[in-house]
């Protein structure tokens, strides 16, 4: 490889999202430490944990709020007039007020605590779209939306007789934006849309297509999973309609994540579900249902989980979120080119503006073999379809081998993915 074309590759790409060069700055070293993981090792080798599309790992700050929840405040959240009550109540809206600020919702009462970003979308499915949508409407996804940005519409469209439409990408992974915006019109309602693809890496011009709906008073809503561990979001400045993210891609827990509402919307919307805390008043004849966010979180909801969010913000914002990036975009490039020089390998998905998502396939071996392969190294990767199906069908392959980055990991640990991936090629020459 040559590091002049990388510099060339990795300047272009940063430019493109205003980090130019500021990788040099970023200590990497000072950042791992922070990850208990990533220390250990895997198969009698050091861990290069390259999953993070799936789920980041959690640095010892994020584990020790949890820990230090169950173990001091334990109790639970709201309505309780005791001194545990109080405290655990406090930490947990402290959580969402913090969320709020990171992504720059106008209020927390926009932002709704869910279970991640699947609860989030089928949330603003069954809610606000079974509430809305008619027989006629219109519902517009891509060709390159995880499942569950897809199979909670189908399920709406199916019950209020709304027809679901698709919006095609270029082979390069790029969603064909001129298509898309031909296909938002006066049916369309709602458009749902991928704001980066956890299978390609692609960063989608939501804001041409959010004006475009718009304009057409359709609501937007981005599904923000694979963005939020790599761009710097601006609800505000998105105006997107809905805004969905799952803490355990931004080195949080599982089981907790945000759905965010502009909220003249939710308070339009009924519950999603029924139980505690999203009632003001039950009878056996009617019941009045709390304000939003209220309205959408009955039950005892994920306490900790929602502490551990917030912690997970709280030390995102001690880093170096520029170089941090900037350091991502780099090794992105670094991969890029060591695989585009090895003859039979394909990346999937080579968009002008993406994020650290390698997805490949090789001619010599399956994804599921690659991956084996390189797990007996320390290597772990993610081998498969991702949930997204219809785009693996769309690009004409069953699965890939996805290689995913965070900004935890190092220019040594690239360098050995790739020595080993060409050791696992050379078994099948």
């Amino acid at each position: 490889m040559h590091s002049e074309e990388t510099g060339d590759r990795v300047t272009a790409a940063a430019s493109r999202r205003g980090r130019p060069n500021e990788h040099t700055r970023f200590d990497v070293a000072r950042v791992r430490a922070d990850f208990p993981t990533l220390a250990r090792e895997v198969r009698g080798q050091p861990l290069i944990y390259l999953d993070s599309a799936a789920s980041a790992q959690t640095p010892t700050v994020v584990l020790e709020a949890m820990d230090h929840f169950y173990r001091h405040e334990y109790a639970n959240v709201h309505r309780g007039i005791h001194f545990l009550s109080q405290k655990a109540t406090d930490a947990y809206e402290a959580a969402r007020a913090r969320i709020a600020r990171w992504f720059n919702a106008r209020s927390e009462q926009e932002v709704v605590l869910t279970k991640g970003t699947t609860d989030s979308i089928n949330l603003v499915a069954a809610s606000y779209g079974r509430e809305q949508l008619r027989a006629g409407d219109e519902v517009l996804i891509t060709e390159m939306e995880h499942h569950s940005n897809i199979v909670p519409w189908q399920l709406i469209c199916k019950q209020t007789g709304a027809r679901l439409r698709v919006a095609p990408i270029y082979d390069n992974g790029e969603l064909d934006l001129q298509r898309t915006l031909e296909l938002i019109g006066p049916r369309t309602k709602i458009v749902a849309i991928a704001h980066v693809s956890n299978t390609l890496g692609t960063i989608n011009p939501v804001k041409a297509v959010i004006e475009a709906a718009h304009n057409h008073q359709a609501v937007v809503l981005l599904d923000g999973a694979q963005a939020a561990p790599h761009l710097r979001i601006d609800l505000q400045q998105l105006d997107c309609d809905f805004y969905a993210v799952s803490a355990h891609k931004l080195f949080g827990p599982t089981g907790i994540g945000m759905l965010y509402g502009k909220s003249e919307l939710l308070e339009k919307m009924p519950p999603y579900q029924g139980g505690g805390d999203m009632i003001i008043k039950v009878t056996f004849e009617e019941t009045s249902y709390n304000v939003p966010p209220q309205r959408f979180e009955a039950g005892t909801p994920n306490i900790a989980g929602a502490i551990g969010f917030g912690a997970a913000i709280a030390y995102l914002e001690t880093l170096d979120l520029s170089a941090a990036l900037a350091h991502e975009d780099y090794l992105l490039a670094k991969a890029s080119e060591a695989l585009e020089s090895m003859p039979g390998i394909r990346i999937l998905g080579t968009a002008k503006d993406k994020v650290g998502v390698l997805s490949f396939v090789d001619e010599l071996a399956h994804a599921h073999d690659i991956g084996t392969l390189l797990d007996a190294a320390g290597i772990a990767i993610r081998t498969g379809h991702h949930c997204t199906q219809p785009l693996m069908a769309r690009l004409g392959v069953d699965s890939t081998a996805r290689a995913s980055l965070a900004f935890y990991n190092t220019e040594d640990e690239i360098d050995r993915f790739v020595e080993e991936l060409d050791k696992a090629r050379e078994m099948f020459r």
